[in-house]
């Protein structure tokens, strides 16, 4: 396997765009995979998803249309019964915007595209401010699911997986891909709209908050720029 190739789960979000900097920095030739699974700025992502592979000058990028995240339903993101809640920065509760088992089927879609073309990692944007509301964002689980790409790969593969920012705070990537130059102009984190982002849910909330501290500009356009700073 190729250690100079790295598959990317590209969001769009301003976390997996740091990685995908990180994992160019590392050396890596970038395999960018989009999926676009029917949760509600599925258009924006996908827009941002391209622009940053073509800032990144993507050997290749994937974008992956399903649908069945969206049918089995159970998340604020994919069912328009379930409203998108406003931000609680303190709450330890799953929140509705989780997805059931949504980073494993990511990942299942990644290592494939991974093996196929001879990838030696596959790195994924989650870090340590996910663990309370995201199950499927802990090091436990990606360590599991690296022993379970190892058993169930051909003979041969040796695929990482790699979450670089678990031990980091959501305000570390920020003040990171500052650094490195990402282009958090072609990211978006709103769970409630395309165009501008509310400010006011909690992908919105936890993004401002973490530019507030870094003391970094946020170059997307809000409905409303609330203070985080001190909350």
């Amino acid at each position: 396997m190729s250690a100079r190739r790295a598959v990317v789960l590209a969001s769009g979000g301003m976390d997996s765009a740091t990685a995908a900097a990180v994992a160019q920095e590392r050396g890596f030739d970038l395999f960018m995979l989009h999926s676009s699974y029917g949760q509600r700025t599925e258009s924006r992502e996908f827009a941002c998803a391209t622009a940053q592979a073509e800032y990144y000058d993507a050997a290749e990028f994937l974008h992956l249309t399903t649908d069945h995240l969206s049918k089995i339903g159970g998340s604020s993101l994919t069912d328009d019964g379930i409203d998108v809640e406003d931000a609680d920065l303190d709450s330890d509760e799953i929140p509705s915007s989780y997805v059931p088992f949504r980073n494993a089927n990511l990942l299942s879609m990644a290592v494939s595209f991974a093996e196929a073309n001879d990838c030696g990692a596959v790195f994924m944007g989650a870090h340590s401010e996910d663990f309370s509301g995201y199950p499927d964002c802990r090091p436990e689980f990606f360590e599991a699911f690296e022993t379970m790409v190892d058993v169930g790969t051909k003979p041969g593969t040796d695929i990482a997986i790699e979450a670089p920012f678990a031990e980091w705070s959501k305000t570390d990537i920020a003040e990171h891909g500052a650094e490195l130059g990402v282009p958090f102009e072609h990211t978006w984190s709103c769970y409630r709209d395309e165009s501008p982002a509310c400010g006011t849910c909690d992908a919105c909330a936890f993004r401002l908050q973490a530019f507030q501290r870094a003391g970094v500009h946020d170059p997307i356009e809000y409905a409303e720029r609330p203070d985080y700073l001190n909350r």
